[in-house]
C-alpha cells in the first residue's frame, strides 16, 4: 500500500460567486503533484458556498423577536441568532458565550456552520445550499477538465465533544463510500468486529485540515494521495452516513440518557468527586 500523502494546493482569495472548477484547474496548473486517479481532492466547504454565492451581509438580514428573546438568552448578535434559526435544522440549546448546538446538513455543529472568518467584516459565509451535490457536481467536472477518476471531500472544522481544539469532519463526500464497514472483519487476536464501521471521509479530512490550515494560509484545497478509498460512481448521499439520535452517544445520553447527578461533573471527575466539591 502506497503512503499516504497530502499536498497542499493554493488558491485565491474569493468573497463572491466564482467558478470552482475553473480557478481549481488554474491552482492544478501551478501544482507540483497533478490530481492521478484515485485521489481525493479535498476543498473546503467555505470555499465552495462562496463559488455558490452562500455570502450574507448581515446588514440585510431581518431580525424577528424570536431572534431577540434567543440573542438575549445565550448573549449572542440578535443577527447571528436570526441566521441560525434560519439555517439550523435542529437546536438542541446553547452556552451564554454566544453558540448555539445545532444540526446543520446532519453535523453536529456551532451556529448552524456560520462562519465569519476570512470574509469581509459584515459578511456570514453559510454552508452550501445542497453540499452533496456540490461535491458530485465537482468530481464530474474533474473527471471532464483533468481526465481523472477522483474522489472529492467538503471539509469543515469541527469542536470535537470535551476538547478543545477542531478537527478536519466531511460536509460531503463523492466518489466513495464516505464509511467503511469493518463489522465482522477479525481483530489482531481473531475476534470479530462487531461494531467498528470507519469514517473514511472524515479521517481525510482532518488529514487534509493539517496543511489547509484555518487563518490566512490561503489552502482551501487538498489533493490527498494513497488513502485506499475505493472508488465508484454510486450516489452519495446524508443517509449514507447520518444516524438516528437514539444511537448518537453524545445526543442521546446528554439528552433522554442524562443522569442529573452527573450534569455538574467536570472533565476528569467523576460524578461522587464532584458530589464532594
Amino acid at each position: 500500500m502506497p503512503p499516504l500523502t497530502v499536498w497542499p494546493l493554493p488558491a485565491p482569495v474569493q468573497q463572491a460567486a466564482f467558478d470552482l472548477p475553473e480557478v481549481i484547474d488554474a491552482a492544478l496548473a501551478h501544482a507540483p503533484q497533478g490530481l492521478q486517479d484515485g485521489d481525493v481532492l479535498a476543498v473546503s466547504s467555505k470555499y465552495a458556498a462562496i463559488s455558490e454565492g452562500r455570502v450574507l451581509r448581515l446588514a440585510d438580514v431581518e431580525v424577528t423577536p424570536e431572534a431577540e428573546a434567543l440573542a438575549r438568552r445565550y448573549r449572542m448578535q440578535p443577527v447571528m441568532a436570526q441566521l441560525v434559526l434560519q439555517e439550523a435544522d435542529h437546536i438542541f440549546g446553547g452556552i451564554e458565550l454566544g453558540f448555539l448546538l445545532t444540526v446543520k446538513t446532519g453535523i453536529l455543529s456551532a451556529n448552524a456552520g456560520l462562519d465569519r472568518s476570512n470574509i469581509p467584516a459584515g459578511h456570514v459565509v453559510l454552508f452550501p445550499a445542497r453540499p452533496y451535490e456540490s461535491a458530485a457536481r465537482l468530481r464530474k467536472a474533474l473527471r471532464q477538465r483533468q481526465g481523472v477518476n477522483v474522489g472529492v471531500v467538503l471539509t469543515d472544522s469541527w469542536l470535537v465533544p470535551g476538547r478543545l481544539g477542531t478537527s478536519g469532519v466531511a460536509l460531503a463526500t463523492a466518489g466513495f463510500r464516505p464509511v467503511k464497514d469493518e463489522r465482522g472483519q477479525r481483530d489482531l487476536f481473531g475476534n470479530p468486529m462487531a461494531i467498528t464501521q470507519r469514517g473514511m471521509a472524515d479521517t481525510i479530512s482532518a488529514a487534509a485540515q493539517l496543511v489547509m490550515g484555518e487563518r490566512d494560509e490561503g489552502t482551501p484545497l487538498a489533493i490527498v494521495c494513497g488513502s485506499a478509498v475505493e472508488l465508484d460512481d454510486a450516489a452519495v448521499s446524508l443517509a449514507d452516513v447520518a444516524i438516528p439520535w437514539r444511537q448518537c452517544i453524545y445526543v442521546e445520553s446528554l439528552t433522554r440518557g442524562l443522569l442529573a447527578e452527573d450534569a455538574s461533573a467536570t472533565p476528569g471527575t467523576s460524578a461522587a468527586d464532584a458530589s464532594k466539591a
